[in-house]
């Protein structure tokens, strides 16, 4: 190889909202980013959940040098205090982000392998000195190989959600049952995705901001089709955390996004099911859903389930460097006890760059979604602050690379997205029980028991 590494570019995985970040830092920087996105536009993963919207802003979702590159353009900025849509965010700030980056944006191009050149991972002479070779799959079916300087991979976790069962892999049944089974929220606009769950009886799995919202959409969905219903499996018990940060969270629209979710139940449109951790699902008579726990208890048959457990990142194609991952949370040694979701929420996770963010394999960082693992806790400006400090490294600028320059909201969980502009927050009530409440399905609300127990 003769060419000399610091003439090749960088190549960021994905074309999502942290990948063009970069991007846009990386020419901010004077360095030549190359970003391959699989899907065929900018912001692919963002588009399959359009109809979702962001609890945080305008002003809190687009990257100060993504704007700085747009400006020129005359692209102007929407009403910072507004929340857009996955679907507004993907076609007023990503496109057009990726139409100024031009041809660093390549499209239909997965990458399936990330090495140095002529080493594999066992060896160790003249290392650090090779570029890197990324193997992709045009959408041809063609294959390439591309050298270069450095690598961020910011394509995400969407591809890879948790399953059902409650010890990390499918139930007993979960692949055979696909078809009654999703693991995204429901676009309810579309007719025959509504049609899907009108009248019908719909088990609700996971306890994040995800899971709010498919509750709170099939609240809406019950007062214009009766027999509606949700059964809301969490693994463990409800505690006064279980619905966020309500008014106290300085994201209000995630926190009017639990309380939405609680408004739901304590209405009637939803029961909750807690300590209940799937270990099979069955189909009665009527090949209708029977969820079976661990512990041998069974619920009544649901028509559909909604499984929002998570994600977790897709390491195969990477298996070639070395990397320093949390045995845990999939995440880098030195980010994960950052973002441990045991700890942490996203009001506690301190802001984070380059050096909680390296490997072993210099010049190779995992960023976005992706560098949390299967933690839940990530903001978008969080991964702006990550590929800001990134591209300061590269460039070799140590001092800004280590300078803080992102203060984060307080209070409250995060993950998945809201559903209003302007959202009237109630004080979310706290009820009684915790981690380690007696599992039994419970009826939130006023005039409701407390769950027992505690820890």
């Amino acid at each position: 190889m003769n060419t000399p590494t610091t003439a090749l570019p960088v190549v960021v995985i994905g074309a999502g909202p942290i990948g063009l970040a970069a991007a846009a830092h990386l020419v901010e920087r004077g360095l030549e980013p190359l970003v391959l996105e699989a899907g065929t536009s900018a912001g692919s993963a963002v588009r399959e959940w359009s109809h979702v919207r962001l609890f945080s802003t305008w002003a809190e979702v687009v990257d100060p040098a993504a704007e700085k590159l747009l400006a020129p353009t005359g692209w102007v900025r929407p009403d910072g205090s507004t929340y857009p849509t996955g679907g507004d965010w993907a076609q007023r700030y990503l496109q057009p982000l990726a139409d100024v980056l031009g041809d660093r944006v390549r499209f239909g191009a997965r990458v399936t392998g990330v090495s140095r050149l002529g080493r594999d991972r066992v060896v160790d002479a003249d290392r650090e000195r090779q570029p890197f070779t990324v193997h992709l799959a045009r959408a041809d079916g063609t294959e390439e190989r591309i050298t270069a300087s450095a690598v961020i991979d910011a394509s995400g976790t969407w591809a890879t959600p948790g399953p059902l069962g409650g010890d990390g892999l499918p139930a007993l049944g979960e692949r055979t049952a696909a078809d009654r089974i999703s693991y995204r929220v429901p676009d309810l606009r579309d007719d025959a995705v509504r049609a899907r769950y009108a009248g019908r009886r719909t088990a609700v799995v996971g306890s994040g901001a995800s899971a709010f919202t498919a509750l709170a959409q099939l609240a809406d969905l019950a007062t214009d089709a009766p027999g509606t219903h949700a059964v809301w499996i969490l693994r463990r018990g409800i505690s006064g955390s279980t619905f966020g940060g309500g008014e106290a969270d300085q994201l209000p629209a995630r926190g009017a996004l639990g309380l939405a979710a609680k408004a739901a139940v304590d209405e009637g449109h939803a029961d909750a099911v807690t300590g209940f951790r799937t270990d099979a699902i069955e189909r009665d008579a009527d090949g209708r859903l029977v969820l079976v726990a661990e512990d041998g208890r069974r619920l009544e048959p649901v028509d559909e389930a909604i499984v929002l457990t998570g994600f977790r990142p897709d390491l195969t194609f990477l298996t070639e460097l070395r990397l320093a991952l949390d045995e845990r949370l999939q995440a880098p040694v030195e980010l994960a006890p950052l973002i441990d979701p045991n700890v942490h929420s996203c009001g506690t996770v301190y802001p984070h760059g380059v050096g909680e963010l390296s490997h072993p394999e210099k010049d190779v960082h995992l960023v976005g979604m992706k560098s949390y693992g299967r933690a839940p806790t990530f903001l978008a400006m969080t991964g702006y602050e990550q590929v800001r400090s990134i591209a300061a490294a590269l460039a070799g600028d140590h001092e800004a690379a280590a300078r803080v320059e992102l203060t984060l909201p307080e209070t409250g969980v995060c993950g998945g997205a809201g559903l209003f502009d302007e959202p009237e927050a109630a004080q979310a009530d706290g009820d009684g029980g915790g981690c380690c409440a007696t599992p039994s399905t419970v009826r939130i609300g006023v005039g409701a028991p407390a769950a027992s127990g505690g820890c």
